[in-house]
């Protein structure tokens, strides 16, 4: 029988069923785990819908999918699903070409014979169309009845999405049994063909149909944003693209138009609206105006798009072609088609996004050619409309423009030579600064692939051929140039071509145009040129040091005498013969790009080395022979004062007119401004004055600091080099004169001087020996002084922006009654009235500390805190225990500015007033201002009070009981207002009551029904030890309670005893024991015990360093110097992105279990993170390891290591926390006091609506991609790393995975191998590609793979990866320090006992060891590429580790050490400085630089 036999249409009448007899299959179940219960479904496996043949998953995979969904409830459906994608693998490859292919069609083929009969006989109708036509209907009916439900609860909103996805499908497959059958078959054929897809994948906006009753699509700025790309009012016909039926948007027009790929319009078309809702809640204050989109939100989009396009039009001298029409509704939809064609040309550029003024260069042609189509441009030549060079195909812009210019990129990298090539090919930014030059526009548009540009291989051979002259460029049209003239232009060039004579010529080939701007040359030599100024800085002043200290001089004035200045004036020889070197250095460098370099920078380098050479001559022969002759005109000639006279002399002048040059960089660098205007400034004077000084390049113009900045920047170099200066002329220079003139006066006698030096004529040896070491420090101390400044301005800097204002828990606890209030200001957003900005909120933000915040705020922050404490606890932070001792109830009395603070706050407040009050005597007055003295005493004795009432009058039912218990407190009260408390109390018996509260709430927190006994004795009691101990007047509570009992008169005997209070006779009970099972109801008993027994060892929780470091972390961002924040609907959006590669995502038990060295990775652990362990077995509720496994609950342990073990599963765990910091900030936005005491966590599980607003918020705020580059391979393979990632996506539904997937498409009966970028999500426990665009790529090595997003992006990578160490080299290399330190003890010794040094000797030469160690170090880095494979360089990495930590135990040791004192405390000097020492100086990680990829 044919397998498609059954497949037939009956004509039989369209019949309706009830959707519940099929809907309660559409809950999930993952396809490994379905359970069969007939005999005739044993065999009813799912089959694989994961692991397919590349060239078929995409089409085929979601019929498998349903198919298994649904294959237990209607086996018969799932058998037409997997037929149908038979089908459609066998027309994608009827050959099985591809890999896999023929194994996949033979398994399925199999499947299908065997599931043939079977299905048939479990069929409900008679023929299969009907079937399909009953099972279709009822999905649709589900989802009509609830499209519009976008609150409902998880399982119900995932159990609509498999609706939608399962009639979506079934609609594919229905309708194309319909297409195979007889048009006289089915009656309503053309209906279902007219029926809408009910679900089409999608990122984060469902702008299908089906998608309009979301949550986030019901936001009125995301409404305003549809509309205005669905405006396409006044575009050309569809007709013109052969396209049937109008567009649906602005971006369908531009795809049909340009011909850009459907998964790179689907991702910008969502990029761009929520670019434009989240611009427009930004620009737009009043909720009523949210509904249109303002002109401001898309004004500032087209200034942050296009601020680099005219940029570089204005550089070019090109006007822009950015042309917007008068009308204002009109220009609208100008700008989001430019705005757009701009996204679009991004999104498909692949790596070319390297090369920014590339797309600015298509950008330019594209949105002229955008121009004339709106507009209705008609060429005056052919009488046709005009319309893009490369547009209508398929994928045209891909191949037509992205493609060829990769290929260059791609051409160019091979001859790289593994990176070292450095000249001889061309790299992005090499082909990117071809577009920085006005000859860019000769590539043409269309781009002529003959142009030079395009020419990687240069070649000397010509050709002598016959050809018609070169044709006259065409010029590029501008903004006044219309575009049927344009036209009409490039027709008419084309004729004139024609017609000319055919003329011999020699036509050359393509020529490869080399670098441009700058070739890489790696020499030793670069260190000095490329800090050429600080070197010639350094030596110069240098050489005025050493003449200063030669003459003696004390004071700096003193270098104004005569004699000496005509000596320092020497330095600017010194500057001349310099700035020759640096000029004959600028040419060697750029020697290699001498063939592409512009004449006009050849013309400057050696003008510039004619120059220098010249001052070179000039100079020292005017120094020499007229360096001293002045011409001095003055009233008064005082030749000792010559600075007061007005003196001058030929080489001065000279001087003068060398520095001129400094001078004028020098005013242009302490004016900023104008400098920036003479950078990007297109006038031919400005270009002139910026060409001597450096290259007219497009990039790093105009990036000039402000006035303040480098007015800081200054005063800070200028310190600091005072102080070096300083330091080295007294301390280094100076003293070395004096010994230096005595060995110049011994002679030129000849002296034996060591057997190294057997016969020395000249005493330069030894001046250079004592010179040496000290230059070398001259030269190298900067940096130590750098970091010492670093540390002091960093200091003063923290202090003034109050960084690190709470640093330990002591310093928490004394300032968390202010956090309420810094809560308010920096994170709760001020009500802005319309005539109120945000910048003045300054006061406020100053003012902050000095006031009370309301009580809505303090109320928000209460709900706040406790949201950092679960996460603290659920990370296994902290225990139980601790968790509640950092809870603060939540309650209605916070509204009125009461707050219950947490536990550890008030540890051991309440045994300390309790001890107080126990033995104090005085007056009332004076009691209670001790304990208001301190304000969390108080508020624990009041908390306990009323806690104790509150519980008292839950548990005492009976009336008599409460009548007594009412009179008791209300004796309390009034002598307490009568102040008479300590008169009629007495408080010594204050901790018996206080036991027997303890014995109290230990039972009631038990709320075992067999200890009714033990409470009524418990109240007994405390009813007596108040009555007759604590109350001097008790016998008024006794007398009362007789008085209320009554007194019967019986003339006979009765043995019936009436029940004691609190007990309960009969039907009568006294109290209510044990107590409603509530929550808060537990929680306040809890915190009541705790508050009376809790004692010093609270002060000290959490335990946990990292607990206490995110605790204290929070509280210190509150006081720092930041800007008031906004609702969330008026945040800026944005998004992370993590690359992965292969790193490890979650740790397996197999992985954890293995042990290396016989210690397995959890034991490690274990051992490392002793408390977290603890507290996760506790959360668990488990013992040790076993329980937890046979507890089943191996998942938990898993995640727990791999969250400490820097895996992918850390990373993404971490970066989702903002998610939820923004759906609580969004919460507190849109709470109102009923949601705030219900609670976050409450209201989010009950309050469905609420809960799916906060969750559109944070999804138009907030997205987070992980590039996994190898998850496509990994599935393909069945690699377990990709079930980790599809577990991650599950866990994490906002999460999106970036990965390229290689694909083989059949071309012509032949595999071609293609590569797709893929965006995917986790829906219902599977995989979902969303966006997917094509890539034209050679090598999938130079894959870069960038989806755009709702925001301004931002990169984070994180290295995430383990680090191997083995004990037995650890063992060696202890060992080795070892043997060192004993080694360099002897020497020191023994050359104490020889030589005689003495304790203050060997310290003297340690500290000038210091300096020349520092000198030695910077030399071996130096010339570390000679060393590196010798011992040598191991030493001195050695020698490096040991200078760090002296020099960093020498530095600031003493500073750490004084910052203890309570004034410096004060001012956080031991926190910054702290910080500072633990970093030290940052020796070793510069000696490390680069790794080798080997290591």
């Amino acid at each position: 029988m044919s397998l498609s036999s059954e497949i037939v249409v009956v004509d039989d009448p369209i019949q309706f069923y009830d959707a519940q007899t099929i809907i309660p299959s559409l809950t999930f179940t993952d396809h490994h785990d379905h359970d069969h219960d007939h005999d005739e479904e044993e065999d009813l496996e799912p089959f694989d819908s994961e692991r397919l043949p590349p060239t078929l998953a995409t089409e085929i995979q979601k019929f498998l999918r349903v198919a298994n969904l649904i294959q237990s409830e209607e086996p018969r459906i799932a058998y037409l699903c997997r037929f149908h994608a038979f089908e459609i693998a066998h027309n994608l490859d009827r050959n099985s070409t591809g890999r896999g292919v023929r194994q996949f069609k033979t398994s399925l083929l199999q499947r299908l014979e065997q599931d043939e009969e079977t299905t048939i006989r479990r069929r409900k109708e008679q023929s299969d169309v009907r079937e399909l036509r009953r099972v279709y209907h009822a999905y649709k009916e589900y989802i009509i009845r609830h499209r519009g439900a976008f609150d409902l609860e998880h399982s119900h909103r995932e159990k609509l999405i498999n609706a939608r996805r399962i009639a979506s499908v079934l609609y594919e497959v229905l309708k194309t049994v319909t297409n195979a059958a007889d048009h006289q078959a089915l009656a309503d054929r053309d209906s279902i063909h007219s029926r809408p897809k009910f679900y089409v994948p999608y990122n984060i906006l469902p702008l299908d149909h089906g998608g309009i009753h979301n949550a986030i699509m019901q936001l009125p700025e995301i409404q305003a944003a549809v509309a205005a790309v669905r405006n396409v009012r006044g575009l050309p016909s569809p007709q013109i693209f052969h396209k049937h039926g109008n567009f649906i948007d602005l971006f369908e027009f531009l795809q049909c138009s340009f011909g850009f790929q459907e998964g790179n319009i689907a991702n910008q078309r969502e990029h761009l609206i929520l670019l434009l809702a989240n611009c427009h809640s930004r620009k737009t204050n009043n909720k009523a105006s949210l509904s249109r989109l303002g002109d401001e939100a898309l004004d500032d989009l087209m200034k942050r798009f296009f601020k680099n396009y005219t940029d570089w039009c204005k550089f070019l001298e090109r006007r822009n072609n950015i042309r917007l029409p008068v009308v204002k509704q009109e220009a609208q939809q100008y700008k989001i088609l430019y705005i757009a064609l701009y996204l679009l040309i991004w999104g498909e550029a692949a790596n070319l996004r390297f090369m920014p003024e590339c797309l600015c260069f298509i950008f330019h042609h594209m949105a002229y050619e955008l121009h004339g189509m709106v507009t209705g441009a008609v060429s005056l030549k052919t009488l046709e409309k005009v319309m893009p060079a490369y547009g209508g195909g398929k994928e045209s812009f891909l191949n037509n423009v992205i493609t060829p210019i990769y290929r260059v990129t791609h051409e160019e990298a091979q001859k790289n030579k593994s990176g070292t090539a450095y000249s001889t090919w061309r790299n992005y930014d090499d082909l990117n600064e071809y577009f920085w030059s006005p000859d860019c526009f000769e590539i043409g548009w269309p781009m002529r692939l003959d142009h030079d540009f395009f020419c990687v291989q240069s070649t000397k051979k010509h050709k002598v051929k016959k050809a018609r002259p070169p044709p006259t460029p065409t010029p590029t049209p501008t903004p006044t140039t219309d575009v049927e003239n344009h036209t009409e232009e490039v027709e008419n060039h084309t004729e004139e071509n024609e017609n000319e004579p055919m003329v011999e010529e020699e036509i050359h080939e393509p020529k490869w145009l080399g670098k441009t701007n700058f070739v890489e040359i790696r020499s030793f030599w670069q260190i000095f040129r490329s800090f050429g100024r600080m070197w010639g800085f350094f030596i110069m002043s240098l050489q005025a040091l050493v003449i200063m200290a030669y003459h003696d001089l004390k004071y700096p004035l003193d270098i104004f005498d005569k004699e000496v200045f005509d000596d320092v004036t020497s330095i600017f020889v010194t500057s001349a013969f310099l700035r020759l070197i640096e000029a004959i250095l600028d040419i060697a460098f750029a020697w290699k790009a001498r063939t592409t370099m512009e004449y006009s920078e050849k013309v400057k380098q050696v003008l510039k080395m004619v120059v220098a050479g010249v001052w070179t001559i000039v100079l020292p022969v005017l120094y020499t022979t007229s360096g001293k002759k002045y011409s001095c005109y003055s009233s008064e000639i005082q030749p000792d004062r010559w600075f007061d006279e007005l003196c001058f002399s030929p080489y001065l002048i000279a001087v003068a007119i060398y520095l001129m040059t400094d001078a004028i960089e020098l005013v242009l660098f302490f004016v900023p401004a104008i400098r920036k205007y003479i950078e990007v400034s297109n006038f031919k004077i400005c270009t002139f004055l910026l060409w001597w000084t450096q290259s007219r390049l497009y990039i790093g113009r105009g990036m000039q600091e402000t006035q303040l900045s480098v007015l800081k920047y200054t005063f800070f170099w200028v310190l600091l080099l005072c102080s070096k200066f300083t330091f080295s002329y007294y301390f280094e220079i100076r003293p070395l004169i004096k010994p230096t003139k005595e060995i110049m006066e011994f002679g030129e006698d000849m002296y034996d001087w060591h057997e190294l030096f057997p016969v020395v004529k000249s005493n330069a040896g030894a001046i250079v020996a004592v010179w040496a070491p000290v230059t070398i420090v001259y030269f190298m101390d900067t940096q130590i002084w750098y970091s010492v400044f670093c540390a002091i301005f960093g200091g003063l800097y923290g202090i003034l922006h109050h960084l690190g204002e709470i640093r330990t828990l002591g310093m928490l606890r004394s300032r968390f009654h202010t956090l309420p209030s810094a809560f308010n200001v920096r994170l709760i957003p001020p009500p802005l009235k319309n005539d109120q900005s945000p910048q003045n909120n300054l006061l406020r933000m100053i003012l902050f500390k000095g006031s009370d915040c309301g009580n809505d705020g303090i109320a928000k922050f209460v709900l706040s805190f406790p949201s950092l404490a679960v996460v603290v606890h659920l990370i296994n932070k902290c225990t139980h225990r601790e968790l509640d001792l950092m809870t603060i109830p939540i309650s209605s009395e916070l509204f009125s500015g009461m707050v219950r603070w947490p536990i550890f706050l008030l540890a051991n407040k309440f045994s300390t007033a309790l001890s107080i009050a126990k033995d104090f005597v005085g007056k009332d007055e004076i009691l209670f201002r001790k304990i208001r003295k301190d304000n969390y005493m108080l508020c624990a004795v009041k908390e306990c009070y009323e806690s104790l009432k509150y519980i008292l009058e839950i548990l005492v039912v009976g009336d008599l009981e409460k009548r007594v218990i009412s009179r008791i407190i209300n004796e309390i009260e009034d002598s307490i207002e009568r102040s008479s408390f300590l008169e009629e109390f007495r408080l010594n018996e204050l901790p018996a009551l206080q036991a027997k509260c303890v014995e109290l709430a230990e039972l009631l927190v038990e709320g075992n029904e067999n200890h009714h006994g033990k409470v009524v004795k418990v109240l007994q009691d405390m009813f007596e030890l108040i009555t007759n101990d604590l109350m001097v007047n008790g016998d008024r509570i006794l007398e009362f309670l007789n008085s209320m009992q009554p007194v019967e008169d019986v003339a006979f005997f009765c043995r019936r005893i009436d029940p004691q209070l609190f007990e309960s006779y009969a039907e009568k009970n006294s109290i209510h024991f044990p107590l409603p099972d509530t929550g808060p109801m537990n929680e306040q008993i809890r915190r009541f015990l705790l508050l009376i027994t809790i004692k010093d060892e609270a002060m000290d929780m959490p335990a946990n360093l990292e607990a206490r470091r995110r605790i204290s972390f929070f509280a210190t961002s509150l006081f720092m110097n930041m800007p008031s924040a906004p609702t969330v609907r008026n945040m800026v959006s944005f998004s992370v992105m993590t690359p992965h590669y292969l790193e490890d995502i979650n740790f397996s038990m197999r992985e954890l279990e293995s042990s290396n060295e016989q210690v397995s990775i959890l034991f490690y652990m274990q051992k490392i993170f002793p408390d977290e362990w603890k507290n996760f077995l506790e959360r668990l509720g488990c013992e040790n390891v076993d329980g937890v496994k046979d507890d089943g609950r191996e998942e938990d342990l898993r995640n727990w290591a791999s969250f400490r073990g820097q895996t992918l599963a850390r990373t993404v765990r971490g970066m989702m926390y903002y998610r939820e910091a923004l759906k609580l900030q969004a919460f507190l936005d849109m709470a109102e006091d009923e949601d705030i005491l219900e609670g976050y966590d409450t209201c989010e599980r009950n309050n469905r609506t609420l809960s799916v607003q906060l969750d559109a918020l944070a999804d138009m705020k907030f997205t987070y991609v992980v590039s996994c580059q190898m998850y496509g391979h990994q599935k393909l393979c069945g690699d377990p790393h990709a079930q980790d990632v599809l577990d991650l996506m599950i866990k994490y539904p906002s999460l999106r995975v970036a990965y390229v997937q290689g694909r083989e498409e059949i071309v012509e009966d032949k595999p071609q191998k293609v590569y797709y970028s893929m965006l995917v999500k986790a829906v219902n426990g599977f995989d979902q590609c969303f966006f997917s665009r094509m890539v034209h790529v050679i090598s999938r090595d130079q894959l870069c793979h960038h989806w755009s997003k709702n925001s301004s992006q931002s990169s984070q990578t994180v290295n995430i990866g383990r680090q191997k160490f083995s004990a037995n080299y650890q063992l060696v290399f202890r060992l080795f320090k070892a043997f060192m330190f004993i080694g360099v003890l002897s020497v020191i010794i023994s050359l104490s006992l020889i030589c005689k040094l003495s304790v203050k000797d060997i310290i003297v030469c340690c500290l000038a060891f210091l300096p020349t160690g520092w000198g030695l170090i910077m030399i071996a880095q130096a010339i570390r590429p000679k060393i590196d494979h010798t011992g040598l360089w191991e030493f001195t990495k050695v020698l490096a580790k040991w200078y760090d930590y002296g020099m960093g135990v020498v530095l600031f040791a003493p500073i750490a050490i004084l910052a203890w004192l309570p004034i410096i405390s004060a001012f956080q000097t031991r926190f910054l400085f702290n910080q500072a020492f633990n970093r030290r100086l940052q020796i070793q990680p510069i000696l490390a630089g680069k790794k080798k990829k080997n290591r």
